[in-house]
């Protein structure tokens, strides 16, 4: 009598010994002893539905809620696996006896299967040497057997029954942690499959019936207790579509996308099978478009199929699984019934096949890929729709044509929106169709968006937000088959006006736009890009006397370092900012901005914006009734400390004697200069951009007019220009050729000139309060001055007409022996030439007036 308990410690040793790595059913079932650890030694805990008798070691996120497939539960307390009570004894402190497989059926109270072992013939096969492994029906598992079929089995006990029970039985021990996921062993009644799924929330199923007990041990095997009859399986999906009616519309549906085949072949699928009358709810000539479109129709069914078998015993709360088609479905259960995207819509679950499982629903699911962009729209969207329908717009929106939705909320269209002129309300919903489909991960700061009436729209990408203008997107973008909706949280109205033309057209801004102007800071305003102003208005100003305003127009540095303070580069609009967190933006004078967005509303260094969000087609405007100073910028001046103390009152200015800002270089500053380059009749305008601030000098040298004409020789047959100055007068001009050589004291044999009509690049210079005569020679007051006036060529983008003689020997013969004579006799500029070695140069008498910087 004492040695039973023995051989039953040593096979529960040798059961443990392969247990190293526990399954996910194992850490389930240890969870529960833990949960359960005041109760007493091996007590585990069980959620058991209310008015059921259903019970599951449960997974924390079940336990924690309290509910199984939305049912509430109760917590019951039973002894783990493998061990009993004692009496008078507290949990469960004994390990149960050890018996061969037919007397352990009896141990964990599958009495009717271990009945029907008996009457079977099967008794004397479980009770003898081997090591089986039985998924025993419970007595309830019975109890749910059609009557029909349970009559016929046990009427026919030598044949029906005992196959029956042999399907339900392995050759071989299988413990809870050999069951992989996916695995299929072949039963004892005629090698027939059973698949089994192992899941990670604990629950294993052997043919979608769940284990409810398992790794009962047994001398010759082990029995695991299921909570139904299971039985041969022997048809693939597609075998099972073949031959039910009620499936044809699905099964044709399958056929024209290709994916028949797919359904034919090994694997682990579920599919979501819509019945005939499913197909019939769906919209008017629905299916007959999309059966057009291979690619439409393909992705329909593959949303219907999981890369997985999910049997309905392993839901235990929603869970969200990928499709086959890519985007994902909620499967989940309420009480027994299964959910799909939270509908009730299964008719009829777990039909076991040979590569899956089958459930029959009640309704046709369409991804977002099988709509066009229109049919994407949901309840926020009906105002826009019913509007976009009112107006005419829809007709563009063909299921062939390749758009975007910018779909603004019901909430968009207030009672002042919905009041405006029809013509006004077509023209701000036609920047709401982009003309090619652009997903959500396609956008990018700063890209331009064409609409479907050819207006540019900006993006701007900001950490928390993506803006398309004035308007923000919301979550929920979705892809169609012919185009990409995205919720937008307000009306798309794009920019018309520059910042300077809304802070001109505005009026409340005369004072800034004033000191912006003696700064030489307007351009900023007007010129192209990206930029976000906090403009003070003119009551930001008012403490200020015009003797104030005059000495902060006198220090332009302090000016600028105020203004800029007040510019951000980008476009920072409200709905970009991250709410309830400072977003620091840096200006163009180098401190931060401390902006804040709460409830809508934005503050800026703690000031208030009452009025924000004024797009511009070169940033954003921001109104602000103070002016804006860094807390940590400090004033070396008195009289400006006092200046800017009646200015700046919401911060504590401090005071560094001597103290001096920092100039700061202009360079976002885009200025534009044209130079006209005159050649025979034609004009050519060039217009160069130069970044910061350029000086501006004119030249004009008034005098005899000369036309000198400047050739650079150069020994080989390079390519050649010509350089000209031109200086006008109403006297006839005298010509000149000054040749330069490259070498220095040349030996020319051979000259080559570059002819033909010359290029006239007009350079003007002033010299101011000096007359000079023909000879060049200035007079001034009686007095007499000699001027030099030396040849020079003129550097700089060569825009003239390069002309080449090619095979002309004569002609550069000819011309070279003048040039030569010209200089030999020293012309009418001998006095430029260079003055013999060891003689002093007189000094030149030049008057030179300097002009400041414009």
């Amino acid at each position: 009598m004492h040695q039973l308990p023995a051989v039953t410690l040593v096979l529960v040793a040798l059961g443990s010994l392969g247990s190293v790595d526990s399954s996910a059913y194992d850490k389930i079932v240890t969870h529960s002893r833990i949960r359960a650890r005041n109760q007493g030694p091996n007590v585990c805990a069980l959620q058991q539905v209310l008015s059921s008798k259903k019970k599951y070691f449960s997974t924390c996120r079940n336990w924690y809620k309290g509910s199984i497939c939305g049912k509430k539960t109760m917590v019951v307390y039973e002894c783990c696996p493998g061990y009993m009570k004692l009496e008078g004894m507290k949990g469960c402190p004994a390990v149960a006896p050890i018996d061969h497989v037919y007397g352990t059926l009896g141990l964990i109270k599958a009495t009717t299967t271990q009945q029907y072992a008996d009457i079977s013939k099967l008794r004397e096969e479980i009770e003898g040497k081997g090591s089986f492994t039985m998924f025993a029906p419970s007595n309830e598992a019975w109890n749910q057997l059609d009557a029909e079929t349970r009559a016929a089995l046990v009427s026919n006990v030598n044949i029906e029954l005992y196959n029956a029970l042999h399907f339900h039985m392995v050759n071989r021990r299988l413990l809870t942690k050999d069951m992989k996921d996916g695995l299929t062993v072949s039963s004892m009644y005629n090698e027939q499959g059973l698949h089994i799924n192992h899941y990670s929330n604990g629950i294993v199923t052997v043919n979608c019936a769940r284990i409810v007990l398992g790794n009962q041990v047994a001398t010759n095997g082990v029995v695991h207790v299921i909570d139904r009859v299971i039985s041969a399986v022997g048809n693939t999906i597609k075998n099972y579509l073949d031959v039910n009616d009620e499936l044809s519309s699905f099964a044709t549906a399958a056929l024209a996308s290709d994916m028949m085949d797919k359904l034919d072949q090994p694997g682990h699928f579920t599919l979501f099978a819509p019945t005939n009358e499913a197909f019939l709810k769906l919209s008017p000539g629905y299916l007959e478009r999309i059966m057009k479109d291979k690619a439409v129709i393909a992705a329909l069914v593959n949303y219907h199929i999981l890369n997985s078998a999910q049997c309905s015993e392993a839901i235990m709360a929603g869970s969200v699984y990928e499709t086959a088609e890519g985007s994902a479905i909620e499967i989940g259960c309420d009480g027994d019934s299964l959910t799909v995207n939270g509908i009730k819509m299964v008719l009829k679950k777990d039909i076991v096949a040979t590569n899956g499982v089958i459930h029959l629903i009640d309704q046709v699911l369409i991804p977002n890929s099988a709509k066009d962009v229109m049919e994407l729209m949901g309840d926020s969207q009906t105002t826009f729709k019913d509007m976009v329908s009112e107006l005419g717009l829809a007709a563009a929106m063909g299921p062939k044509t390749e758009y975007t939705v910018l779909a603004p909320v019901n909430s968009a269209f207030t009672y002042e929106v919905k009041s405006k002129d029809q013509d006004w309300l077509k023209l701000i919903l036609e920047n709401h169709f982009l003309k090619l489909k652009v997903t959500l991960s396609e956008l990018y700061n700063g890209q331009l968006l064409e609409t479907l009436a050819g207006n540019l729209l900006r993006v701007f990408i900001y950490r928390t937000a993506v803006c398309i203008e004035n308007a923000c997107m919301l979550r929920g973008s979705k892809e169609g088959s012919n185009g990409a909706l995205h919720n937008m949280k307000s009306l798309i109205q794009p920019a018309e006006k520059s910042i300077y033309q809304i802070l001109i057209a505005d009026g409340r801004f005369k004072i800034f736009l004033s000191l912006m102007e003696t700064a030489g800071l307007t351009d900023l305003l007007k010129q192209e890009g990206s930029y976000t102003i906090f403009a003070p208005t003119d009551d930001a100003f008012g403490g200020l006397s015009q003797e104030d305003l005059a000495l902060l127009r006198s220090d332009v540095t302090a000016l600028r370092t105020i203004l800029l303070y007040h510019f951000s580069n980008g476009v920072f609009i409200n709905g970009g900012l991250e709410g309830g967190v400072t977003n620091l933006l840096k200006t163009f004078q180098g401190y931060n901005l401390q902006v804040m967005s709460v409830n809508d509303s934005i503050h800026v260094n703690s000031v208030s914006v009452p009025d924000g969000d004024l797009m511009a087609t070169n940033g954003v405007i921001h109104v602000v009734k103070n002016v804006l100073y860094p807390a940590d910028l400090p004033v070396g001046r008195q009289d400006l400390l006092v200046l800017l103390k009646k200015l700046i009152k919401y911060i504590q200015i401090k005071f560094v004697a001597g103290f001096t800002y920092t100039e700061i270089p202009l360079t976002f500053i885009k200025r534009t200069f044209e130079t006209r380059f005159e050649s025979g009749p034609e004009i050519t305008k060039v217009t160069r951009v130069i970044k910061g601030e350029p000086s501006e000098t004119k030249f004009t040298i008034e005098g005899e007019s000369t036309l000198t004409k400047v050739t650079r020789v150069i020994q080989s047959e390079p390519t050649q220009s010509k350089v000209t100055r031109v200086i006008e007068t109403d006297a006839s001009p005298v010509l000149t050729k000054v040749t330069r050589f490259i070498e220095e004291n040349p030996t020319v044999s051979k000259v080559t000139v570059i002819e033909g009509k010359p290029s006239f690049t007009k350079v003007t210079r002033v010299i101011e309060g000096a007359q000079f005569d023909a000879d060049g020679k200035g007079i001034t007051g009686g007095g007499r001055h000699t001027a030099r006036i030396e040849p020079q060529i003129i550097e700089g983008p060569d825009f003239s007409k390069i002309t080449t003689i090619h095979g002309n020997p004569s002609l550069i013969n000819e011309e070279s022996e003048r040039i030569t004579k010209i200089i030999q006799e020293g012309g009418r500029f001998a006095a430029a030439r260079r003055a013999p070695a060891g003689m002093r140069r007189r000094a030149r008498l030049v008057r030179r007036h300097h002009k400041p910087r414009e």
